[in-house]
């Protein structure tokens, strides 16, 4: 058996809040398919407005995680916009989120992104089903983002500000937002500021400050509180606005603001909350892999129990196993759901997917060895797996561990090319693995855990 070195020599990890979720926070910007670190971009937006509004201390931490996490919930319509408009879900948020909200740039983008890639027929049934359903449609996608974005807020310990504040991001200042239709003050401060910095940061992004500009100051009254837009537009008009905007260092600089700094230190449950949390984002993104993350780190815990692994390391392992996928929210659900065989270029977005967890997971000093461990979930004992194609004696115990976990879990759940296996059909496949795939040891601890339970 190869030796252990990733397990780190304590299990008491020193993370902080700020560093926790800012690096998490680019698996959001992926979901949503935007660039690496929009999140952070428009954090520092936003608390740069922040300044200008006389928030006490609490309010400026409140705000500042509302920002961070204000598209918590995105994945959580992920499959309803597959289904709906026949297209790639990241595709299509990247692009919407350009759009004005006038109804003729509406009907363009529904005309333009709707069945794309199907035939002229099905299109056009497509659309219509989607013009004649559409305030349902739309009311249900922002309901569910909604819904999940201030669930998991509260799970992660945050308090009802944020909760409201990432639930109420796109609501609009005339009544004509999503989900429940809030107008002027009904809507929570930190929503109208995160909505505000969202619409910053991405004009920016896309075709400069300027325009960021001109797109705030049309929408005032409308989709922005008046009062704050000129707020975000005397930030985007500072000298040297557009050179920090770009700056490499920007992350940096906001991970070492007064509001970072003082968000205590993540304790071990607490950091079990925010993984088992960020588990749900990631299963969220598919029917078929619903409960899928949570599964894995049930099953890890097993194996691990059967061989013995002290409690620390352990939990360590069922957290890798919570946040192996990760990566996964940078694929788009229709390659997930895909009931087909995927073509060459799909299967080589998803084997991507495990070095996206690795680089979001590595960012987080404290859990450098975890994301090597969690990156190597597809990989093999005979060097055919993936992204790394390691073999046998680069595999530890832990690697081997994980990768038999998610294996035996993805064989018993449904997938959308086939049902889900039973028992003794899983085994059958697995056992022939045996010795050239998964580690002899890591299944048999499964085995011995199986007939036990």
């Amino acid at each position: 058996m190869q030796p252990n070195p990733s397990f780190p020599s304590s299990s008491d990890p020193v993370v902080s809040l700020g560093e926790l979720l800012g690096a998490l926070s680019h698996a959001l910007d992926m979901a949503e398919g935007r660039p690496p670190g929009h999140a952070m971009r428009c954090c520092w937006i936003g608390m740069e407005a922040a300044e200008a509004l006389d928030l006490t201390t609490s309010q400026r931490s409140d705000l500042y995680f509302t920002l961070l996490l204000k598209d918590l919930g995105g994945s959580a319509n992920a499959a309803h916009i597959c289904q709906l408009f026949l297209t790639d879900d990241i595709g299509f948020k990247r692009s919407h989120k350009l759009v004005d909200g006038t109804a003729r740039r509406g009907l363009e983008f529904l005309l333009s992104h709707t069945a794309s890639e199907s035939g002229f027929l099905k299109r056009l049934g497509t659309v219509s089903n989607v013009l004649r359903h559409s305030d349902d449609i739309v009311a249900g996608l922002f309901k569910a983002r909604s819904d999940r974005g201030a669930e998991l807020a509260r799970v992660m310990r945050f308090s009802e500000d944020v909760a409201e504040g990432i639930a109420n991001l796109d609501e609009h200042w005339n009544g004509g937002g999503r989900p429940a239709g809030l107008n002027g003050s009904e809507i929570p401060l930190y929503a109208r500021i995160a909505l505000l910095a969202q619409v910053a940061e991405i004009f920016s992004s896309e075709t400069g400050h300027r325009a960021a500009i001109s797109e705030l100051q049309s929408r005032a009254g409308a989709w922005f509180d008046p009062d704050l837009v000129p707020v975000f537009v005397d930030v985007l008009q500072r000298p040297g606005f557009a050179q920090a905007f770009h700056d490499p260092g920007l992350e940096a600089h906001l991970l070492a603001s007064e509001p970072a700094r003082q968000a205590h230190l993540v304790d071990e449950d607490h950091l079990d909350e925010i993984a088992y949390a960020f588990a749900k984002v990631i299963d969220a993104k598919s029917p078929f892999t619903a409960g899928h993350s949570e599964r894995v780190a049930q099953l890890i815990s097993t194996i691990c129990t059967e061989m013995g692994y002290s409690t620390g390391h352990r939990r360590w392992m069922m957290r890798a196993g919570l946040l192996h996928d990760i990566g996964k929210l940078s694929v788009s659900t229709a390659i997930l759901d895909k009931p087909g065989k995927l073509t060459g270029a799909e299967f080589d977005q998803v084997k991507l997917h495990p070095l996206f967890s690795q680089q979001i997971l590595g960012r987080i000093p404290a859990f450098h060895d975890l994301s090597i461990t969690a990156a190597a979930h597809h990989e093999r004992l005979d060097g055919k797996g993936y992204p790394y194609g390691m073999t046998a004696a680069h595999l530890t115990r832990d690697m081997r561990v994980l990768s038999v976990a998610d294996i035996f879990d993805a064989l018993t759940s449904e997938r959308p090319y086939r049902p889900a296996l039973p028992l003794e059909k899983v085994c059958t496949i697995m056992d022939q693995m045996v010795g050239h795939a998964i580690d002899i040891d890591c299944y048999a601890a499964l085995q011995t855990a199986i007939a036990n339970s």
